[in-house]
């Protein structure tokens, strides 16, 4: 406890014992202290931490008096999932971020409006915030490459000679080189429209050849097991469905098929939906998952919130869209909290730090000694799929992968022990 804080938390759970005037904390339940928290979460002013203070001194006060409560609710979700979107968020970025001025798309010199054009393209072409923010990166260094000369005077020479430099002198990832390559031949060629051709040959950065963390069927039982409540129903998920990280957190109540046990992963990676199967033993659980968030979403509502963020300027369309039961999300923040830009107080999804913390939580206390984390828990349901006879077409589809070469990876799991090789050593008398 950072010092001077001991005096906040007796504040906090002075507020929540007169909540509860009159009655012994040993008669308190879950749901009690759950619906109280929701309130608190409710008070605009609150920063993240400052939320996080007040879920913590509750539960110190309930552990001491060894309440009953203290141990049925989910404190990490309410400790952790309050936490607030910045405004460069993935989910917010794209749909709130400052349009390129007129004279930046239609002229002008300079690398500040030759990057006002290479915005102007990439919103156009509905690319997302992270592959913005990485191509307009790439143009400045490049610029700096060029040393004050103007990136539309170069070519091909300049950026094969830049690419090499980055290989050479830099020493950078293969996976970062053709970062910068598919930036500066989209600059070119969508942007300048002037094509760089074909570049030739060049220094080329080495790629690792390293296979995916994948964790055998005893060691997902093991990690699970230390996960319980919401992000234990996550971390169960990604498991269960293959889904992203990401995709899992940005899930909409309208993209659960209870009737066809399945889940639509909408606007994955390549703006491409998906079907994935719903696991049947967690279809209980989502159902009671989704009718605490109702009662939430309700009570968010009777106070004047209960509206969620909608992309591409849903919103302006269909005005009553936001406040739908449908569109609210699946795993919504344990607070409501302002938009970094418009202001707008809503219920965001949690924020995918909290399950990430969560699953290498339970990597410790489950002793494992991989590297785990949320995207091993795909690789394992790509590599546990194949296992079961599933033809590698099936699981490209699930996965959402544009080429079955990306796939293939997972197909060394089927050639056990070094291509099914069996060891001399096990064979010597």
């Amino acid at each position: 406890m950072k010092p001077g804080a001991a005096e906040w938390y007796v504040r906090h759970a002075e507020d929540y014992l007169k909540a509860f005037e009159g009655r012994r904390l040993a008669t308190h339940t879950a749901a009690e202290v759950e619906a109280w928290l929701a309130e608190r979460g409710r008070i605009g002013r609150l920063q993240a931490w400052q939320f996080g203070q007040v879920v913590e001194a509750v539960r110190l006060l309930l552990q001491l008096a060894h309440a009953p409560a203290a141990a049925a609710v989910d404190w990490d979700f309410w400790r952790e999932a309050g936490r607030e979107l910045p405004a460069t968020h993935p989910t917010l970025a794209r749909s709130l971020a400052p349009k390129p001025s007129a004279g930046e798309v239609e002229g002008g010199k300079g690398v500040d409006a030759l990057r006002g054009q290479l915005v102007a393209v990439i919103q156009q072409r509905n690319y997302s915030i992270r592959t913005e923010e990485a191509y307009c990166g790439w143009l400045d260094r490049f610029a700096r490459f060029l040393k004050g000369a103007d990136p539309r005077a170069a070519g091909a020479v300049e950026v094969k000679a830049f690419l090499q430099d980055l290989a050479v002198q830099g020493r950078v990832a293969a996976s970062t080189q053709n970062q910068a390559l598919n930036a500066l031949v989209f600059l070119y060629d969508k942007v300048l429209e002037r094509p760089l051709g074909d570049l030739g040959s060049f220094a080329r950065a080495k790629r690792p050849q390293r296979l995916p963390v994948v964790l055998s069927r005893d060691e997902v039982v093991r990690l699970l097991g230390r996960m319980d409540g919401v992000h234990g129903m996550m971390a169960a998920l990604l498991y269960g469905t293959g889904m992203r990280l990401m995709e899992c957190v940005r899930l909409r109540v309208k993209d659960l098929d209870f009737e066809y046990r399945q889940i639509v992963v909408r606007d994955g990676k390549g703006q491409k939906d998906r079907v994935v199967p719903m696991p049947a033993r967690l279809v209980d659980g989502l159902q009671a998952h989704l009718a605490k968030v109702w009662g939430l979403h309700h009570e968010d509502l009777a106070r004047g919130a209960g509206a969620v963020f909608l992309p591409d300027a849903l919103e302006r369309k269909y005005p009553a869209a936001p406040r739908e039961w449908g569109w609210q999300y699946v795993f919504p923040a344990s607070r409501l909290s302002a938009d970094p830009r418009s202001g707008v107080v809503r219920r965001h999804h949690l924020h995918e730090s909290s399950l990430q913390k969560a699953v290498h939580r339970a990597t410790r206390e489950a002793s494992l000694s991989k590297p785990v984390s949320c995207h091993a828990l795909r690789h394992s349901f790509a590599t546990h799929v194949l296992e079961a006879g599933y033809d590698i077409r099936t699981v490209q589809e699930l996965l959402g992968h544009s080429d079955v070469s990306t796939t293939m990876i997972y197909t060394h799991v089927l050639n056990r022990g070094g291509r099914g090789v069996r060891s001399p050593l096990d064979v010597v008398g």
